[in-house]
């Protein structure tokens, strides 16, 4: 029996979904006795430093934890449940972590996008049974702004580079942390989640250790789903951004089956964007959850969930916070939410009145979930002027003229699925929404949603530049060409297509092998069983 310390933070269910894949039975910690009882425990974090450890002592957990680990028992920490093995974190100034390990917590202090997102490399230090059956040159899935400085040599297991390198995991007795995230990181993950499992396995190292890892740049599957007409839930596909052919929703497929195919195919990351009406719901019987927890269940990277992360009010009258929305969709086993429409809104009162409220579904979810956990999908369209004094918003000298000729441009922020333009642009957006906690920007393009004609890059560049946390870049793929252009031209960490993959016209292992001849870092598609 496994037993899973889950704090109430981030999505432990793909970890016990995980974990039931490999046909383990999972026992969650209720008291703290538990934690003491337990035979092999795991405990992955995700979220705050500061709102994990004050979590630990209200549930009277911090202190059976520390002893538990003091006595040397198996222990298998992922994320924040490595970070808070040390003495303290700079996230969370004055707060002491359980000081198992001597050393801090430290934030990424470089000129890369942060947070570090994506799948990364890992560099053996010492045998290990998490290694059996790895060749070394594998990838596993990182989401993180911080990581750990350890002052002792002999318990780092791995290292990764990042702008330089920092260690990835650490292993001392029977105690193992991951700075990675195993149960999101495919088949490789799988395996060294059994390996751990596994307490008589052989410690080894792999074959191959690189001189230095490079993160792979992530090709994700949208799913956009909403209802048809018949009133199920079915993937669809808009032709900028309208998903109606003669007269009825395009149905491409079913949601479970089509992420599981990605997964299958080799897609780095799934996201789903629900673009059907749910406020007559009751926040429980959300379609979409069901979607997520069939999902996450065999499909073991990350999850995204993008449209209706708001404050809400059902048919019965009660009142949902979109901190309350965004948990439920973790809990469900979602990775990330997407907030689209509402962070426009947001950053609209923002700049009226010069100052934070701490209340937005941006702040609250990132406070509590950390800054990984939040993404800003943007839908800007171009509006062309006949030179930048004609508008007080940034503007870029364009390659693709306007109607008349004009030769200028500005990207507007549009809500409501891209029926209803707002004065204000895509670059302040997306600034400000880095200042109020958000950790990715999914960047779309009405202009060149459906069109495969490419992305938008003059609008990605100037996101990009302006911006230091990572950028998916979205609309217009129809082609491997259109990655690798992104990818070179533009420097975003990753990119996204939908109805190319829906319709069969491109796939992704197409996709990854043309990128890989071009001398893009990808990751391997794993055809082999490696269970």
């Amino acid at each position: 029996m496994l037993t899973l310390l889950d704090y109430g933070a981030g999505n432990v269910r793909s970890v016990v979904n995980a974990l039931e894949s490999l046909g383990k039975k999972v026992k969650f910690v209720e008291k703290p006795e538990d934690i003491l009882s337990a035979e092999k425990l795991i405990f992955p974090g995700v979220g705050n430093f500061s709102s994990l450890i004050n979590t630990l002592h209200e549930k009277d957990f911090y202190e059976p934890l520390k002893r538990y680990l003091q006595e040397n028992r198996p222990f298998l920490g992922i994320c924040l449940g490595l970070q808070a093995l040390f003495e303290y974190s700079e996230e969370a100034p004055g707060v002491k972590g359980l000081g198992i390990f001597k050393g801090y917590v430290k934030r990424f202090d470089t000129n890369l996008s942060v947070p570090h997102i994506g799948w990364n490399g890992i560099k053996a230090q010492k045998p290990s049974r998490l290694f059996e059956g790895l060749s070394g040159e594998e990838k596993l899935y990182f989401v993180h702004s911080y990581h750990i400085v350890p002052e002792e040599a002999d318990i780092v297991l791995c290292t990764t580079d990042y702008g330089y390198e920092f260690v990835s995991a650490i292993e001392k007795g029977n105690i193992i942390a991951t700075q990675f995230h195993p149960e999101k990181s495919g088949q490789v993950g799988l395996k060294i989640l059994k390996n751990f499992l596994e307490l008589e396995k052989p410690a080894v190292k792999p074959k191959f250790i690189p001189s230095k890892t490079r993160l792979a740049k992530r090709i994700v599957a949208c799913l956009d789903v909403r209802t048809n007409d018949e009133g199920d839930l079915v993937v669809t596909k808009g032709d900028q951004y309208d998903v109606r052919e003669k007269g009825r929703v395009r149905n491409l497929g079913k949601p479970v089956e089509l992420a599981r195919r990605y997964y299958t195919e080799g897609a780095d990351e799934i996201t789903f964007l629900n673009i059907t009406g749910f406020r007559d719901f009751p926040l429980k019987d959300l379609p979409m959850l069901e979607v997520l927890r069939l999902t996450s269940q065999n499909v073991f990277v990350p999850l995204t969930i993008g449209g209706g992360i708001r404050d809400f009010t059902d048919r019965d009258g009660r009142f949902y916070s979109a901190l309350e929305v965004a948990s439920e969709y973790f809990r469900s086993g979602a990775d990330k939410v997407s907030i689209g429409s509402d962070a426009v809104l947001i950053v609209e009162e923002y700049l009226r009145t010069g100052k934070a409220t701490g209340q937005s579904s941006i702040e609250t979810i990132s406070k509590v979930y950390g800054a990984q956990a939040v993404v800003i999908s943007i839908d800007p369209r171009r509006v062309y002027v006949d030179s930048p004094e004609k508008t007080r918003h940034p503007v870029i000298e364009t390659e693709i003229p306007g109607p008349n000729g004009e030769k200028y441009c500005w990207f507007q922020c549009t809500i409501k699925g891209g029926r209803e333009g707002r004065d204000i642009d895509a670059i302040t957006l997306a600034k400000v929404c880095e200042k109020l906690g958000a950790g990715e920007i999914l960047l779309n393009s009405i202009d060149r949603d459906g069109t495969n004609l490419g992305f938008d890059i003059e609008l990605i560049q100037a996101v990009k530049e302006a911006i230091s946390i990572p950028v998916i870049a979205s609309s217009g793929a129809g082609s491997p060409e259109h990655f690798y252009e992104v990818f070179t031209k533009t420097g975003v960490e990753a990119a996204l297509a939908a109805g190319i993959f829906h319709r069969k016209e491109v796939s992704i292992e197409e996709v990854k092998c043309y990128l890989k001849e071009k001398g893009i870092e990808i990751r391997p598609i794993f055809r082999e069983e490696l269970l």
